[in-house]
């Protein structure tokens, strides 16, 4: 496959982004190899919370949560999926899939050794990080889920979704900022909202971005809805802490935290949250979401 690479100067000088560019090469099955980068910050011997962002946004999502897990003795570790951010990023929409990014994903995981990991995951963070919590659930000892799903084909898609996968599949020009605006109930200054276009130059990168919302499996005959439930069949007997935080201005995953909070195991008595916000909560309860996170990954 064609793979593309967004220039080191694109990411120079972001506002609240002091980390350091971690990076790790996957091998796809045709024998491409692509480079997945992540953020890696704090002490290595500490259990590890794993921040996974959706789309089309990357790692910086978790730039005002990363400092605040770390102050609190955390390692905090949080990857830019294939097609985002630092992550190379295939040229063609066809190499875009479900299967190959959770692949790839999982590649990172293992090579990374990651155990005892508390899970935050939102928008596809959830779609691919459930499939790794099912695929190796000895790895994970604790999971948030925030705004997000693991759709198995039966047509569960908001008018909310439904418009934003006409919006994707039909604009002549993907703006990526102002869409992560429009899914934010603070006002993102422009600095940040630069740093959201950032990883993308031109058209040519957001292959991955449009690919995305054609994806979800939302109807039966959609790729990997077999898989997602052979998916649903493990979380519903994983036993460990399992909490919804969905935001209550989303109406892209409105009522979706039901579904989690009725059928997995871990997630019967906890203290499932709301925290107020649009699609992308992380920038708009940061607070919230970091004392969650500390909270699930002490056991307190």
């Amino acid at each position: 496959m064609d793979v593309l690479r967004t220039p080191d100067s694109c990411f120079e000088g972001l506002v609240d982004w002091p980390f350091e560019p971690k990076y790790h090469e996957i091998s796809d099955a045709d024998g491409t190899t692509l480079r997945l980068h992540y953020v890696d910050e704090g002490p290595r011997d500490a259990d590890p919370v794993l921040l996974m962002h959706g789309e089309p946004s990357w790692a910086y999502l978790y730039r005002k949560i990363i400092p605040l897990l770390v102050a609190k003795g955390h390692r905090v570790i949080a990857p830019d999926l294939i097609g985002f951010g630092r992550s190379d990023k295939p040229a063609s929409r066809a190499d875009y899939t479900y299967e190959r990014h959770v692949a790839w994903t999982a590649d990172w995981l293992k090579a990374m050794d990651l155990t005892g990991i508390t899970l935050f995951c939102q928008d596809w963070g959830g779609l691919i990080g459930l499939r790794l919590a099912a695929a190796f659930p000895d790895r994970f000892k604790a999971i948030a889920a925030g705004n997000t799903g693991l759709p198995i084909g039966a047509g569960q898609a908001t008018e909310g979704f439904q418009a934003w996968l006409a919006f994707s599949q039909n604009a002549p020009i993907l703006p990526i900022g102002a869409l992560l605006q429009g899914g934010t109930v603070r006002t993102l200054s422009d600095a940040e909202v630069a740093a959201y276009d950032a990883p993308f130059p031109d058209e040519s990168y957001k292959e991955g971005a449009r690919q995305f919302p054609a994806l979800v499996p939302i109807t039966a005959e959609h790729a990997s809805v077999a898989e997602n439930k052979a998916a649903w069949a493990v979380l519903e007997r994983f036993e460990k802490p399992f909490v919804t935080a969905f935001s209550d201005a989303d109406p892209i995953t409105r009522g979706g935290e039901a579904v989690f909070q009725a059928r997995i195991a871990g997630a019967q008595g906890q203290a499932h949250v709301t925290l107020p916000g649009g699609h992308f909560l992380q920038e708009d309860s940061p607070v919230e979401i970091a004392a969650l996170l500390d909270r699930l990954a002490t056991g307190a």
